[in-house]
This record gives C-alpha cells, sequence and structure tokens, in this order.
C-alpha cells in the first residue's frame, strides 16, 4: 500500500463509519412502518429502502478525499473490462440481510469497503437495530461501538477451545454446510444473518464461520478487513486468499472466517460432488431439476417447483433457476435456502 493511502485511511474511517451508521438510520425509518417488496432480475427481493441507503452511500462517499470509484450491490453491472483497471474502490452493500430485514429480524447491517490492490484496506458495518458498529483500517486494529458511547472497543478473535462456536445463518443446515457441521462433531451454534456473522469472529464470539453458499463480494469486503484487525483469517476452503475484482463474476467461493489458532478446518469439509448441468438458459425437464435437488440435498427446493412447476432453465453457474423464453412466470433461485 502506498503511503499516500496509508495516511489518508484513518482519515477515512469515521467518515465512513459515520456514513454507514446514517444509512443505517435511514433504513430503520422504512423498517418500522409498511414497505414493498420487489425482485430484481436475478431473483434477489430489493426494498425501498436498500435504495434509499444506496443512494445516500454513493452520495456521501463521493465527497470524501481520494475520488475512489464506488462498486454497489444495487449498481453492480459493470463489466469485468469496465473496473478490472481499479487500484483502489469503494465496495457497498447498502442492506446485507434484506430477507432479515424483509422479515422484521434484526440481523441486517450496512457494508462499506475500502478496496486495494485486491484487498481490503478499510471496513465500517453497522447493525441498525443493534446500534452497533464495527470498524477497522488496515494497522489499526478493530473497534466495536454502540450509538452512545464515546470511543468503540478493541475487538480481537478468541482462542479456539475443544467445543468450538460456530456462527450460521438461520436455515444453515442443507447441503455441504449440513455435513461440515456434522463433521466437526460437538460444537455449539450462533444463528443470525448478514456480515454480522463475521463480525461474532471477530470479536471473539464465535470461533468460525464457515461458507458454503453462494455470497457476492460486496457481502465480505468490510467483514473481511475487520477480521484481519482482529487477528482472524477470512480464506477460500483450500486456505488462499480470498481476493477481490480478479474476474468477471463477483460471487465468491466457498470460504471460513476463522478466528484464533491454526486448526485444521479443511479435514471436515464433505467429500466433493460434481455433476454436469445444463448450460444458460437450456431448458430442463422436471425429471432433471429432481435429480440435480437430489444431488445437492436441496429437498425443499424441489418441494417447492413440483408444486407450482413453471417453465425452468438453469443458469451457467448451475446455481439459479431461471424462466425460460416462453415466459415461464415462477423464478426459483436455489440459494433462497440460504442467506
Amino acid at each position: 500500500m502506498n503511503a499516500e493511502l496509508n495516511e489518508l485511511l484513518p482519515i477515512l474511517l469515521p467518515e465512513t463509519k459515520r456514513i454507514a451508521i446514517e444509512a443505517g438510520k435511514k433504513i430503520m425509518l422504512i423498517f418500522n412502518q409498511d414497505f414493498q417488496v420487489d425482485y430484481k432480475e436475478d431473483t434477489s427481493p430489493v426494498t425501498e429502502a436498500d435504495l434509499a441507503a444506496n443512494s445516500y452511500i454513493i452520495e456521501e462517499l463521493k465527497k470524501l478525499s481520494g475520488d475512489f470509484p464506488i462498486l454497489t450491490e444495487e449498481e453492480a453491472k459493470l463489466s469485468f473490462a469496465e473496473r478490472s483497471s481499479w487500484e483502489t474502490y469503494w465496495l457497498v452493500d447498502p442492506l446485507d440481510g434484506t430477507k432479515e430485514f424483509i422479515e422484521h429480524e434484526n440481523g441486517f447491517t450496512v457494508n462499506i469497503a475500502l478496496i486495494h490492490q485486491h484487498k481490503p484496506v478499510l471496513g465500517a458495518i453497522y447493525a441498525p437495530v443493534f446500534e452497533t458498529s464495527y470498524y477497522a483500517c488496515q494497522g489499526q486494529g478493530a473497534f466495536k461501538e454502540r450509538n452512545n458511547e464515546e470511543q468503540g472497543k478493541k475487538i480481537t478473535v478468541r482462542a479456539l477451545t475443544e467445543r468450538p462456536i460456530l456462527a450460521v445463518s438461520r436455515s444453515h443446515a442443507k447441503g455441504d454446510l449440513l455435513a461440515f457441521i456434522e463433521n466437526i462433531g460437538e460444537h455449539d451454534i450462533i444463528r443470525t444473518g448478514s456480515s454480522l456473522k463475521m463480525c461474532y469472529v471477530a470479536e471473539g464470539t464465535a470461533d468460525l464461520y464457515p461458507r458454503l453458499w453462494l455470497t457476492s463480494e460486496w457481502d465480505t469486503g468490510a467483514a473481511h478487513c475487520i477480521v484481519n484487525e482482529a487477528g482472524g483469517r477470512l480464506v477460500q476452503t483450500d486456505m488462499t486468499p480470498l481476493l477481490y475484482n480478479t474476474k468477471d463474476s463477483l460471487l465468491n467461493p466457498y470460504f471460513f472466517t476463522i478466528g484464533g489458532n491454526d486448526h485444521d478446518w479443511m479435514q471436515y469439509l464433505p467429500e466433493k460432488k460434481s455433476m454436469k448441468l445444463p448450460a444458460i438458459h437450456e431448458e430442463v425437464p422436471l425429471a432433471k431439476i429432481k435429480q440435480i435437488c437430489e444431488f445437492y440435498n436441496l429437498p425443499d427446493l424441489w418441494k417447492k417447483i413440483k408444486k407450482d412447476p413453471p417453465a425452468l432453465a438453469f443458469s451457467s453457474d448451475g446455481c439459479t433457476l431461471w424462466p425460460d423464453s416462453t415466459g415461464g412466470k415462477n423464478i426459483y433461485p436455489a440459494c433462497f435456502l440460504h442467506d
């Protein structure tokens, strides 16, 4: 990291934290009233809270020093060719945990990260319901702060005990993750949504957050920096670094968020399975969909499709079921079973 950016980070951090908090307050105004839920092209839900927070964050980040480009979940249509030259940029999820928000659960956050040379160097997360911020920048440590506190408290990961504590999504027991958890043996579980799972590892409340399903880069960027500065690691399941803006897709590979000690978490991974999946927008008969759902241990998805079968096709990554060109009205993303 160059000296100029290194000097800028401690200046940017309090401003970034402030922006996340104010965005969270705007989200709470909508959370406490009736609101409409719409769906994006990829079938993921979006609310006026997502859009209001997104607009505010973009407007405020543009006022900060550095004049860095901004990539947000709500405006993520830039091709890799357009963003591949970015050395430093803001990475934003204005409302991480939209499903929790819609269901009036408490596990949603605002995530703002600064990425430099494919690695997070600053992160600010705000959990509006808890009125709590987590924040860090490279070389300065990680902190947790409630709204009524004058300054944040430094946080660090905890040393692993014989009975590990896992942070998982509320609907965690599916597919590879279920097998992984069973392989660990005795353990305790903390269930929540959004980037809070990674924050719990950073503050020493949990030992591990295993993510064996889909996420996007804006889901992890801010928490990644916070975990690093708290003494933990966020790595792919083969223990190699998780990097940002290195490919056309903005999806993350499976990863671990790890607290203290060099424990071999790889040993609990289930044996890899593989199946040739249909190509993008290729029509798929229900018998094939049933076979795929059974193979990947997605019984709830199959029950839903079987009950109300649409004209379907798979996306090229095999992760999302789309309506085909005949206009099938029902869209079933496989990842709706996970957050």
